[in-house]
């Protein structure tokens, strides 16, 4: 055991060393020391040898150096750290046991399995997933995280310099190919950052400047290169002042949405101008000032853009962006929040062939892999009767929202319905009450249909989407994690998006319903938590943000469909005139 001085530091410390509290050989030694136990781990710097002082002594925290001498502690291979950190996010209060350890010793799992929670696996034996490791130069700053890219095979860049052109052109009657990068990033609004103070106590002050924060923020755009960006907690004077301008100069078009409340952040999705054009962009307001539940003002953004390329049909892609409520009992918010997302893409996406046009939604969706929320966006239905309204988004392992979802979760004045699309608006009744239904007309016939729909607990919509994150290491089962602070390490954001037809991602039934669709090229890897405890979780010197960047690269395959299946309740009313006058 830990002498009981540091039991007491608790998770939330973090002890900073200088040049004359530094444990020194006099010789280079590359180890550092670790407690034996299995969870929390601590680590000290060790850096090149230096004398100690005459009056050397360790700090107050180690108690009698007796103690500190019985303690468990080993040699364990040396990481580079800046700090003395003990590292446990699962953690909820002082004196409580890790909630992996809990897990284990009474034999609980998590609710969903790396198995359930994606096909990763069959995507890497069919796909034969190949890891680039490293294939930049080393030149990032001491302490930098190292990521590397993950390629899929058949669609690796290395391979598509060998392609065979012969095939390709033969092809090319039929498909089209362009290619493109998308990041999500969170960027940490400095309001947020410093209304929630608490959660960044293991950084160093002068790291959370703003003045510091930003032009490493710009860096890392720069540094990857994205054709687009969907950017979360964007605050809106540094927006005006020098986040757009900087983006602009990059070869950037930005579109901004602020929030509706008092919290001076928003969304932005930017796009290089070289690559896109902008069709159309719709922001989404999520407060309703008519309706109670929607009292929250978190925002999407939703843009259609047009590649410059081309091709026999006009191409689109739909790009959404959007932060969902945080709060972990208000599940009901979140996925009304997100029907109303899902009903503003359907209408954008939604062509005049009949057909959605391939779609990518990216966010921080304040809810973790394998939550009632997750497996509805990538599954396209949930049925939420006798939920809890504290685990729709999974954040915590013991909800406290023990309410149950009402049905409906919102009211009929929102003009949503349970597909998740804007309802058509209803013809005034018949003012004969007694008129029979086969006389009635077939406007009245669907609103009735719809009436009883919304009294079901099921809901869906029409996207076929997939994860461009597993959420798991396939090799050792480890969460990939996407923010990293003192209290959590965990994944909330995502990059989902419209699979091609004959893409291992794509689900049953894409084909009816889009025409063409995205073919995942590769993804810039994530970290395990650990892996950022290295460099002192997020923040850090080199990363200004408490969450990682997600990049993926997208390949747009259109095709020219001779049969579609018409976008669902959005053209039902031309599809039923089309066929009665075929009847009559």
């Amino acid at each position: 055991m830990l002498p009981r001085q540091m039991q007491r530091l608790g998770r939330d410390w973090i002890v900073h060393w200088n040049s004359s509290q530094v444990f020194s050989w006099n010789s280079p030694f590359s180890s550092c020391l670790r407690w034996a136990g299995q969870y929390p781990w601590a680590s000290f710097p060790l850096p090149v040898p230096v004398d100690f002082p005459a009056n050397w002594r360790l700090p107050p925290f180690f108690g009698p150096w007796r103690q500190f001498q019985n303690s468990n502690w080993q040699l364990d291979n040396f990481t580079k750290n800046c700090c003395f950190h003990l590292s446990n996010s699962n953690m909820k209060s002082e004196g409580e046991e890790p909630s992996t350890k809990k897990r284990r010793l009474s034999g609980q799992h998590d609710t969903s399995t790396p198995e359930e929670e994606t096909s990763s696996s069959n995507q890497k034996e069919v796909l034969c997933l190949s890891v680039a490791q490293n294939e930049e130069n080393h030149t990032n700053k001491r302490g930098a995280i190292q990521r590397h890219w993950e390629y899929f095979c058949q669609h690796s860049r290395t391979m598509k310099i060998f392609e065979n052109k012969a095939t390709d052109q033969s092809n090319r009657e039929s498909e089209a190919k362009f290619d493109f990068t998308v990041m999500s990033y969170n960027i940490l609004s400095q309001n947020l950052l410093e209304d929630n103070s608490h959660l960044y106590k293991h950084c160093r002050q002068p790291l959370l400047i703003w003045t510091y924060r930003f032009p490493n923020i710009l860096q890392e755009i720069k540094q990857l290169d994205a054709d687009v960006l969907c950017l979360q907690e964007v605050q809106e004077d540094h927006y005006r002042t020098e986040i757009k301008s900087s983006l602009e100069s990059l070869g950037y078009h930005c579109e901004y949405k602020m929030r509706t409340g008092r919290k001076p952040d928003g969304c932005a999705i930017c796009f290089k101008t070289s690559k896109f054009s902008l069709i159309l962009s719709s922001p989404v307001e999520f407060f309703r000032h008519d309706i109670p539940l929607l009292d929250r003002d978190n925002v999407g953004l939703v843009l259609l853009l047009q590649p410059r390329f081309h091709c026999k049909t006009n191409a689109a892609i739909c790009i959404a962006n959007t932060h969902l409520l945080y709060n972990p009992r208000r599940g009901d918010i979140k996925l009304t929040q997100l029907a109303m997302l899902l009903a503003e893409i359907a209408s954008v996406a939604c062509q005049k062939d009949g057909t959605f046009c391939p779609i990518i939604i990216c966010g921080d969706f304040n809810s973790v892999p394998g939550s009632p929320l997750y497996r509805f966006i990538k599954e396209g239905k949930l049925n939420y009767e006798g939920l809890a309204i504290g685990k729709v988004s999974g954040q915590e392992q013991f909800p406290r929202g023990q309410r149950i979802l009402s049905i409906p979760i919102w009211p009929k004045k929102l003009g949503i319905s349970q597909n998740c699309v804007y309802e058509v608006k209803q013809q005034q009744k018949e003012e004969n009450a007694g008129e029979k239904m086969t006389e009635a007309k077939l406007d009245n016939t669907e609103e009735i249909v719809i009436a009883s729909e919304k009294l079901s607990s099921k809901l869906q919509h029409h996207f076929k989407l997939s994860s461009v994150y597993s959420h798991y290491f396939p090799e050792t089962g480890m969460p990939e994690v996407t923010t990293c602070h003192s209290r959590s390490a965990v994944t909330v954001d995502y990059i989902f998006f419209s699979a091609a037809n004959d893409d291992i991602a794509a689900q049953p039934g894409a084909e009816d319903s889009f025409n063409g669709g995205l073919k995942l090229l590769g993804r810039l890897a994530l970290l395990t938590e650990q892996d950022l405890w290295t460099v002192n979780g997020l923040p850090n010197e080199n990363n200004s943000s408490d969450h990682l960047p997600l990049l993926a690269e997208f390949r747009l395959v259109e095709r020219i469909i001779t049969g579609v299946i018409l976008c669902v309740e959005n053209k039902a009313r031309s599809l039923v005139m089309v066929i009665t006058n075929q009847l009559n």
